[in-house]
């Protein structure tokens, strides 16, 4: 485990101005993150890093998260081969969001249900919300989840 990896931030016009990377952590230690594609920008997924987690990704050039379900760090791809290289790393301006662009390994699918993206439905606008009824984009699967992470409990 990785302690104290990055600067306690400063001031209000340090953390929005300076040059310093000094992310802002939840007070489970983590920071948002979005995966999106560096060829189009499509968005791919949403995750959490903690500090190692983003440290790794910097020195690695790997993305690495912090499962909060799983309760631990991983790899992007580690078990599925559908790794992502991180072109560009980029931070909110509070920082306490985190944006990568990035190269997609494998099949190109970000989601571990098969899928390109995470977000494969769409939520219909100006309706009721309680009737609200998901809509498929037509992002197929583009590998048997089953086949790759079995039944056990699994993240991207």
């Amino acid at each position: 485990m990785i302690s104290k990896p990055f600067a306690a931030s400063g001031s209000h016009s340090e953390l929005e101005e300076g040059d310093r990377l000094t992310p802002r952590f939840d007070a489970a230690g983590l920071v948002t993150c979005i995966a999106v594609d560096a060829k189009d920008g499509a968005v791919l997924m949403l995750a959490h890093m903690n500090a190692e987690a983003l440290a790794l990704t910097i020195e690695t050039g790997e993305a690495h998260y912090y499962s909060r379900s799983r309760g631990k760090l991983w790899k992007k791809g580690e078990t599925s081969g559908h790794t992502q290289k991180v072109v560009e790393l980029l931070v909110d301006c509070d920082q306490d969001a985190v944006l990568l662009k990035v190269e997609m390994g494998g099949t190109g699918a970000a989601c571990h249900t098969g899928r390109r993206s995470c977000f494969y439905r769409r939520v219909p606008l100006k309706g009721a919300a309680a009737d609200a009824r998901l809509e498929f984009t037509g992002d197929t699967p583009r590998f048997d989840p089953a086949a790759i992470y079995g039944d056990a409990p699994h993240q991207h």
